[in-house]
C-alpha cells in the first residue's frame, strides 16, 4: 500500500541519516558509562519517528481553543502533583504517542500560542525556582526556550540573558519577540558577552542563574550529515568540559551568596555531567549540592531516571513512550 511504502522511504530516509562515526563513538562509551541501560536509549535516540514534542503554552498569548484541542488530541498536562515548585502560570502539554504538533509560524506583531520542547529542558528550569522580583541570568540562553519558560513561571526585577555565539543570539534575540510582549521585554536585557567572563564582568548581581552549557548533544550529534564536522566535533569534545567547568566558576561569581544556580546540558556524558559537578564541588569552598530529589520524584511518572545518581543532580534517559532527555540537571548553592 501507499502508506507502508512512505513509512519505509521515511524509514530508509532516517536510517541513511544517522552519522556511524558518532554512533560508533557512543556505544563505546555509553556502554561503557551506562551499561545495558544504553541499548535501550539507543533505540530511542536513533529512530525519530519515537520522538515526542512538548507544548508549552504563552501565557501572554492565551488561546483556550488552543487548550481544548490539545486535550481533544490526546495531550495532558507534563507536571502535575506535589513538585516542589510548579507556578500555576506554567503549562505544558505532552501525550505517550510520538509526533510533533505543528509549529507555528514568526508573524510580525503577534505573539506566539506555544512553543514545542524536549519536556525534560523544564526540569532545570524548574528546579531554579524564579521567584517575582529575582535578579536571574541565563548564561547560555539560546534558542531561547528555558528563557521563555522562566517568564512563564515569574516576573524577574531584571532578567539578563546571554549568548556567546552570534547566530544563536540572533536566534534568542527572535524567539523573545515571539513570545514576550513588548512592556515585559524591557525587563529582559540580551547581551553576547563570553560566559567565562561573565563573573568577572558583573559579580554578586544575581539570585538565580541557569548555565545550560554547551554540551555534546547526543540527538543532534547522532545526525550530523557532515562526517568530517562530526570527527571534528568528536576530537574537541573532550575540551568541552573545561569549558563547563568555566562557565560554571563564571557563574558562580555572578551569584550573590544565598543564590542558587543550576546547570544542564543535553548529553548523556558523565565527563560533561557529575563530573564537571564535582570538580566544582571540591575546588568552590563557597558552593553546597541543593537537594533536587523531591523533584525528580513528583515527575517520575513522565521522566525516567538513571538510578544512582547523588540527591543534587538527575539524568534524564529517553526511553519508548518516555522519550524525553537526555536532559542532566544538578542544583549548587552559594554559601
Amino acid at each position: 500500500s501507499f502508506l507502508l511504502k512512505l513509512e519505509n522511504k521515511t524509514k530508509r530516509k532516517l536510517q541513511k541519516q544517522i552519522c556511524q562515526v558518532v554512533l560508533d563513538h557512543f556505544e563505546k562509551q555509553y556502554t561503557r558509562e551506562l551499561g545495558d541501560t544504553w541499548t535501550n536509549v539507543r533505540d530511542v535516540l536513533t529512530y525519530p519517528l519515537c520522538w515526542q514534542y512538548a507544548v508549552l503554552l504563552n501565557k501572554f498569548s492565551q488561546s483556550a481553543e488552543l487548550e481544548n484541542t490539545l486535550h481533544v488530541k490526546g495531550y495532558h498536562p507534563a507536571f502535575q502533583g506535589p513538585l516542589p515548585y510548579l507556578p500555576a502560570s506554567l503549562k505544558c502539554y505532552i501525550r505517550r504517542t510520538p509526533g510533533r504538533f505543528p509549529a507555528q509560524k514568526h508573524q510580525a506583531g503577534k505573539l506566539k500560542e506555544y512553543y514545542l520542547l524536549n519536556a525534560a529542558s523544564l526540569l532545570p528550569v524548574l528546579a531554579l525556582e524564579v521567584k517575582d522580583g529575582e535578579d536571574v541570568l541565563d548564561l547560555c540562553a539560546a534558542p531561547g526556550g528555558k528563557s521563555v519558560a522562566i517568564l512563564q513561571c515569574a516576573c524577574p526585577g531584571n532578567f539578563h540573558c546571554n549568548e556567546y555565539d552570534d547566530l544563536r543570539s540572533r536566534w534568542l534575540k527572535k524567539t523573545i519577540e515571539s513570545f514576550i510582549p513588548d512592556p515585559l521585554t524591557n525587563l529582559i536585557m540580551v547581551s553576547k558577552l563570553d560566559g567565562t567572563q561573565v563573573g568577572d564582568l558583573k559579580p554578586e548581581l544575581y539570585d538565580k542563574i541557569l548555565v545550560d552549557a554547551p554540551c555534546s548533544n547526543d540527538r543532534s550529534w547522532l545526525f550530523s550529515s557532515d562526517i568530517q564536522q562530526a570527527t571534528l566535533r568528536l576530537i574537541q569534545r573532550k575540551e568541552l568540559s573545561f569549558l563547563q567547568l568555566q562557565l560554571l566558576r563564571s557563574a558562580i561569581k555572578a551569584l550573590r551568596p544565598g543564590g542558587s544556580l543550576v546547570y544542564s546540558t543535553c548529553t548523556l556524558s558523565k565527563a560533561e555531567n557529575s563530573d564537571v559537578i564535582n570538580l566544582i564541588l571540591n575546588s568552590c569552598t563557597n558552593v553546597m549540592p541543593v537537594d533536587i530529589s523531591e523533584m525528580a520524584k513528583a515527575v517520575s511518572q513522565e521522566f525516567t531516571f538513571l538510578s544512582g545518581t547523588q540527591q543534587h543532580e538527575l539524568l534524564v534517559l529517553p526511553e519508548k513512550g518516555r522519550a524525553w532527555g537526555p536532559m542532566y540537571v544538578a542544583k549548587l548553592k552559594k554559601m
